[in-house]
């Protein structure tokens, strides 16, 4: 059930997933971007500027060269390319849950999730293929477009005219098909993947280490960024309730994004749906032990800087 590479039942479920999450989001609130553009301009750098490039030489270091012995050469590059699609989409929806668990400030998760599913539009298949091609990995640029129609713009502009009509009816019943309408989003992703893990079951049963061995990458390029992120924030003064959604935007994923760009350009069987799918499967884990870490360092965070190291 395919059309132009795309599976259909899995796109209409990658829907699912997306569209209510994308309800959420108001892009009036894009305006508030001048009030925090320290933090903005961190989450900014890392997710645009580093986050991609670094994954990309992990993906290098570790597939190519640490466990290339140990993984299926036909696959190498498609698990590459998985990575660096998961890298290129920075989370957008997930990311309001691990805000308010770190008493992050609302306007600015909300801003920052806006201008990065603005920029994602124009930003996302330019930099996916300007990696995979440095990688060696073959662009079929007419299906990644097809991918970014479908599963951003699309939906975006879908979800936004929904929350038009439903804002209309008032906040209160915004708020009542809200909650009927996001368990949506997880029991999508649930059904997507036991879909794809049913497709990748043969290659997990006899090669249960190429799930280890993708997540290592995955583990270490979401704590790099985190704590370069978090980092950042501090020294360019920004307080502790703006450095945290900052951070965790920088670090997490937009999976849905990825698992669904996998699929279109590398098939329910590749290494690229397999690796995104680790990313799902590593994503809510790490992002709870960063959101601990964050909320324990709190102290430390807002102690004045020593003067040699004020910027």
């Amino acid at each position: 059930m395919e059309f132009a590479q795309v599976n259909l039942p899995v796109g209409f479920l990658i829907w699912m997933m997306i569209i209510p999450m994308l309800i959420k989001i108001d892009f009036s609130a894009l305006h508030q971007v001048k009030t925090h553009w320290r933090g903005i301009g961190v989450t900014l750098f890392v997710n645009w500027a580093i986050k991609p490039f670094i994954m990309a030489l992990f993906g290098w270091l570790f597939l190519r060269h640490a466990f290339a012995y140990y993984l299926p050469a036909e696959q190498l590059d498609s698990y590459i390319a998985g990575l660096i699609l998961l890298a290129a989409a920075p989370c957008t929806a997930m990311v309001l849950v691990w805000s308010k668990l770190t008493h992050g400030d609302p306007y600015f998760t909300l801003s920052q999730i806006a201008l990065n599913d603005a920029i994602m539009i124009f930003a996302f298949a330019p930099i996916v293929g300007l990696l995979l091609g440095i990688s060696s990995i073959t662009v079929p640029w007419d299906t990644l477009l097809t991918s970014v129609a479908l599963y951003i713009i699309v939906p975006v502009v879908l979800a936004q005219l929904w929350r038009t009509q439903l804002l209309k009816k008032g906040q209160a019943m915004f708020d009542i098909i809200m909650a009927r309408i996001e368990p949506w989003s997880i029991s999508a992703l649930l059904l997507t993947l036991v879909l794809l893990f049913a497709f990748q079951g043969r290659t997990i049963l006899e090669q249960p280490l190429i799930i280890a061995m993708l997540a290592v990458p995955i583990l270490l390029q979401v704590l790099f960024i985190a704590a370069l992120a978090y980092w950042l924030n501090r020294r360019v003064g920004e307080k502790h309730n703006i450095a945290c959604p900052s951070a965790l935007i920088g670090a997490s994923n937009f999976f849905e994004l990825a698992v669904a760009t996998a699929i279109s350009l590398f098939g329910l069987h590749s290494g690229a749906a397999l690796a995104t799918v680790v990313g799902v499967l590593v994503e809510v884990p790490i992002m709870l032990l960063l959101v601990r870490v964050m909320n324990s360092t709190k102290t430390w965070y807002e102690k004045p800087l020593r003067p040699e190291l004020k910027t």
